[in-house]
């Protein structure tokens, strides 16, 4: 058979396997590998919401996604060109995800009678059953062969049966033309502490090129070029990582140390592991007992004077509601990072979607509102982590950052800023004062109050979850009261002065103007570009910015004949933009089933309304 050497535009690969079979470090390596090489990328991890599913399950399977492409890459992508599946239960659970070309490669190891049932097929023949008999399957005794390389390394069996996802890497690199050494550098710096490992994973990776290359059954491999960039310096991030590094900047930004108080939780943990780690930043990191104690160090970290942060997901928030509330109402300036996830209650941990906004907004007693912000991918987190912190400070109030699961755990390549590039953070820090300190007297233009810290002579106050008066004397008064609430509404009010103005995608006027927010603005852009070229009359305003809006948000509303927004829940908000702007009509496409948008589905909705 004849081998060829495709170039293609991009490649959508999926590897799935056991919780146990180390899918996600493969996907993650093949990423690395990929974006080192100079690629475009996107990936999208797919954890099981188990802790530990019986083994061969299907509730038990992980997952990863990445898209390489020699081009712009905006989304993991819907259906994948590859799919490893590592037992009957992967093969289940992925098949559909697979493009009618699609190569499948299977470790028939593991395609037992016992494991068959165990994943519930009906039948013994998986590829019959889920009607895939018509893509390329490549039957590989993986297992065995993992076996066979490492048989000499001195390693026990159980070790070696867990490398067999290094000999899948090496088949994978084959058929795409990846290079080894970024792979094996990765080794010799993963096993620099037990050097009698690096030598064999080097070594079943590198069988697993070799039988990639010698079997017949891949006849084609694929070249995916670099794509062409900007000049400057690349990494690969992801969602949670560039999040901690631009709560980082903006301590660094505004001369304030930053300390993150913050409780575990899946999928927001990784922002608190990475932040703990840059000690020499000037960073403190305090893993509380629980979600109430998490914010409410924090709140006492602010009122010291630090810039002050605490991470959750959806469950978590609603733990720091009330102690939100003291915060809104003390005016310290807080970041509470929320990485969402499925809901309600414990809901789906390990999966994303945008039901938090409505908690994000209304989520408190009393009148309380807070700012909001939403990052929209892997890397704008750094941006969005960057500008909740600055607003946050300057302004003196608490905002809140919403990524996703989906941003959080996936990545993509990050062109390193310059920090010269980024604005200047001035909190409102107040030295000294003639006369008697007011705490509450506000700035006339931002509406900010002063930052006093204690130890501070003559600028000594009161907060708490009391109200107040302007001097910093608890207050029962009924018209202070209502002053106060209506100034510190005002204070969030007018953090539109100090936003960009919205941004439009697309023709200033046309007959559809697709909404969204978050982490939908991959598919939406993907979905937009797919409409354009079909001659659809489309643009895309995607929001990063929600409470409160951009200043032109109904100047570009008032443009479009329909409105349709998009978004990973029941519609809140365009329920929002319906209390906001009700002179506007909107329509909505809506998914509530913990996964990402699939651009056709966008795409058609789009068209229906055309």
């Amino acid at each position: 058979m004849q081998h060829k050497v495709i170039d293609t535009k991009d490649v959508v690969i999926r590897f799935c396997g056991d919780s146990g079979d180390g899918m996600q470090l493969t996907g993650t390596l093949f990423a690395d590998a990929s974006a080192l090489y100079g690629n475009e990328i996107s990936t999208f991890p797919d954890y099981p919401a188990e802790i530990r599913a019986p083994h061969g399950t299907v509730s038990g399977v992980s997952g990863f996604q990445v898209h390489i492409g020699a081009g712009e890459v905006n989304t993991p992508g819907d259906f994948c060109d590859v799919l490893v599946a590592m037992n009957p239960a992967a093969l289940r659970a992925n098949a559909k995800w697979a493009k009618p070309t699609a190569t499948v490669i299977i470790d028939t190891d593991t395609f037992d009678e016992a494991l068959i049932k165990r994943a519930g097929y009906a039948t013994l023949d998986p590829i019959t059953e889920l009607r895939i008999e018509d893509r390329n399957i490549i039957y590989s005794p993986i297992t065995t062969l993992t076996k066979e390389s490492l048989k000499d390394s001195g390693m026990d069996q159980k070790a070696i049966v867990r490398c067999k996802n290094m000999f899948t890497l090496g088949m994978c690199f084959y058929m795409f033309n990846r290079p080894l050494e970024y792979t094996y550098a990765y080794l010799e710096k993963k096993f620099k502490k037990k050097p009698a490992l690096i030598e064999p994973n080097k070594k079943v990776l590198f069988d697993g090129f070799n039988y990639a290359a010698n079997i017949q059954a891949i006849a084609n491999t694929y070249t995916v070029k670099p794509a062409k960039q900007e000049k400057g310096v690349y990494r690969n991030i992801s969602g949670n990582q560039a999040t901690a590094w631009g709560l980082i900047a903006a301590s660094e930004k505004s001369g304030r140390p930053l300390f993150c108080g913050s409780y575990p939780i899946t999928p927001a943990t990784a922002i608190l592991e990475e932040l703990a780690i840059h000690k020499n930043l000037g960073v403190k990191t305090l893993q509380a007992e629980d979600e109430i104690a998490g914010i409410c160090t924090a709140i006492g970290a602010a009122y010291a004077g630090n810039f002050a942060v605490t991470t959750t997901s959806g469950p978590g928030l609603s733990l720091k509601s009330e102690a939100l509330g003291l915060a809104m109402i003390t005016e310290l300036p807080l970041v509470l990072v929320d990485v969402q996830r499925s809901g309600p209650s414990t809901g789906i941990p390990t999966k994303t979607e945008q039901t938090d906004l409505a908690q994000a907004l209304y989520g408190r007693n009393g009148e309380c509102p807070i700012a909001v912000i939403a990052a929209h991918s892997p890397s704008h987190c750094f941006d969005a982590a960057f500008y909740a912190g600055k607003y946050a400070m300057e302004h003196m109030m608490p905002v809140i950052l919403l990524t996703e699961g989906f941003l959080g755990n996936g990545s993509e390549p990050w062109k390193i800023p310059s920090m010269k590039d980024y604005p200047a953070i001035k909190p409102p820090v107040i030295d000294r004062c003639e006369g008697a300190f007011k705490p509450f007297e506000r700035d006339p233009e931002s509406f900010a109050r002063k930052w006093a810290f204690p130890g501070k002579a003559g600028l000594e106050h009161r907060v708490g979850g009391l109200e107040k008066n302007t001097a910093g004397v608890i207050s029962s008064d009924p018209e202070n009261h209502e002053k106060m609430v209506a100034e510190r509404a005002e204070k969030v009010a007018r953090l539109a002065n100090y936003l960009p103005e919205q941004q439009v995608i697309g023709p200033e006027e046309a007959e559809v103007l697709i909404v969204g927010w978050g982490g939908t603005f991959g598919h939406l852009y993907t979905a937009l570009h797919e409409l354009q070229d079909e001659g659809r009359s489309v643009s895309l305003c995607h929001f990063d910015f929600i409470n409160p809006l951009p200043k032109n948000t109904a100047d570009i509303f008032a443009r479009y004949k329909k409105i349709v927004v998009c978004e990973l829940n029941s519609g809140q908000f365009a329920d929002y933009l319906r209390a906001k702007l009700p002179q506007f009509s909107y329509l909505q496409y809506n998914k509530v089933q913990g996964q990402p948008f699939i651009v056709k589905e966008i795409v058609d909705a789009v068209n229906a309304i055309l």
